[in-house]
């Protein structure tokens, strides 16, 4: 940081940071890598960029800054982000510079440290969800892979799969037709 900053700007930037690194949603796009190789200094820069945000622009309402965390990680990180979370965080970043404005310094320090020891205490971890098409490529390559046996009709019916099953014809004897082709039918 410069050290040319005012302390409300310069805690203003730390608060900045703090709320960033305990924001789930980023933490996750970071580890995940969906910045790219540079997630880590793309989160680096967020921060500058939320700060000069506030700085640049007089009277930010939270829906604004709302709009500008989701337009930095859906252009930065590929990322929409619909857990809830960014009303909250947007809220909070727009309540600590309020706070470094009113020269609140002492309550912004004391929820930086609270921030600081909610990152401390543990990341977030992101858990795959198995949606049906997962499902779908799950069970090919189970067959792919001589996996799991199919199910057969007498089976599911409780009849021993060996014994073929009365109630299906024979298939019908491969002709050839008047034209020459050989009509040639799967195995069932």
């Amino acid at each position: 940081m410069d050290a040319s900053l005012p302390p409300a700007r310069e805690l203003f930037t730390e608060a900045v940071r703090a709320v960033l690194d305990t924001w789930p949603v980023l933490q996750i796009a970071v580890d995940n890598g969906f910045g790219g190789v540079h997630s880590q200094q793309k989160a680096d820069w967020m921060v500058d960029a939320v700060q000069q945000y506030f700085h640049q622009n007089a009277d930010l309402e939270s829906y604004e800054v709302e709009d500008f965390l989701a337009d930095l990680m859906n252009n930065e990180f590929d990322t929409v982000v619909d857990d809830g979370s960014l009303p909250q965080v947007a809220l909070q970043v727009c309540q600590l510079f309020k706070q470094c404005e009113q020269g609140k310094l002492s309550e912004v320090r004391g929820q930086i440290a609270q921030l600081t020891q909610k990152k401390n205490a543990g990341r977030a971890k992101a858990t795959p969800v198995q949606t049906p098409a997962d499902e779908e490529e799950e069970e090919e390559s189970e067959e792919e892979d001589g996996g799991e046996p199919m199910e057969c009709e007498g089976a599911a019916e409780g009849k021993p799969s060996a014994v073929p099953s009365k109630e299906k014809d024979p298939p019908p004897p491969i002709s050839p037709e008047e034209d020459g082709w050989t009509v040639v039918r799967r195995k069932k």
